[in-house]
């Protein structure tokens, strides 16, 4: 019974893309999918990616899949998986050189995006703050199209306490913050970690002992711009000048 049970244990996403990047990627398992009759575009390519081992398929009404998932946005398409692995081993310096630290991030949508720009500038690790922060779950990884399934992350317990592990390890923190260095002209040291705060509150207080505060320029003091479009912006300019692409 036991063992049942340990079987079935997962969760739903949905969405063409992060059935496909699940099924390319081949890190966890896919149980069951549901879709409809006729078969949505692009069903031709996530058969042609099933695995051998048999999955249940199951072809239900789109109102089903809505009820499911709680949205329209699962394009006909929704899976049952093994649940997302996460890393259980802080990073390695030596080895993994471009960390990216998600510190109280609240919306799923911001999440994802952030992982897909991680994923396209090659990010080696990242890690997220449990304490305050969305869990990665179905709409982040729709956001992400599905490309949170290549990624090492991390789930910390708390923004301060990995921060100071990651500084007695080696990595130079930098974060996003409004009253730091010039982002544009920072000479980004490696093994480095990039800190992107929650949307309301920016990055937790007690961190910034443990690096040093870069910021975007903008016209003016009184907006900002969206998590995950400053933290698309370090990231292509860290990755840049690294020559990682």
């Amino acid at each position: 019974m036991t063992k049942k049970t340990k079987e079935v244990q997962g969760e739903l996403i949905y969405g063409l893309h992060p059935v496909i990047e699940l099924l390319k990627a081949k890190r966890r398992k896919i149980i069951s999918v549901y879709t409809t009759k006729p078969t949505p575009k692009g069903w031709q390519e996530i058969e042609q990616l099933m695995p051998q081992y048999p999955v249940a398929i199951q072809y239900v009404a789109r109102e089903v899949l809505h009820r499911m998932v709680d949205t329209t946005d699962h394009q006909g398409v929704v899976a049952w998986v093994q649940s997302f692995a996460y890393r259980t081993k802080m990073f390695n310096p030596a080895t993994e050189k471009f960390l990216l630290m998600l510190d109280g991030l609240q919306d799923p949508r911001n999440l994802g995006a952030i992982l897909r720009t991680a994923y396209c500038t090659g990010v080696q690790g990242v890690i997220i703050t449990q304490k305050n922060s969305v869990p990665l779950n179905a709409t982040a990884i729709k956001s992400a199209a599905g490309l949170c399934e290549y990624l090492e992350i991390y789930r910390a317990p708390s923004a301060e306490s990995v921060a100071q592990e990651l500084q007695k390890a080696g990595y130079n923190l930098y974060l996003a913050s409004f009253d730091g260095q010039d982002a544009t002209a920072c000479d980004y040291k490696s093994p480095l970690c990039m800190v992107i705060g929650g949307e309301g509150f920016g990055i937790s207080k007690q961190v910034y002992k443990y690096g040093t505060p870069v910021t975007l320029p903008q016209r003016t003091r009184d907006i900002s711009y969206n998590a995950s479009v400053a933290a698309g912006i370090l990231l292509f300019m860290v990755g840049k000048q690294h020559k990682i692409f």
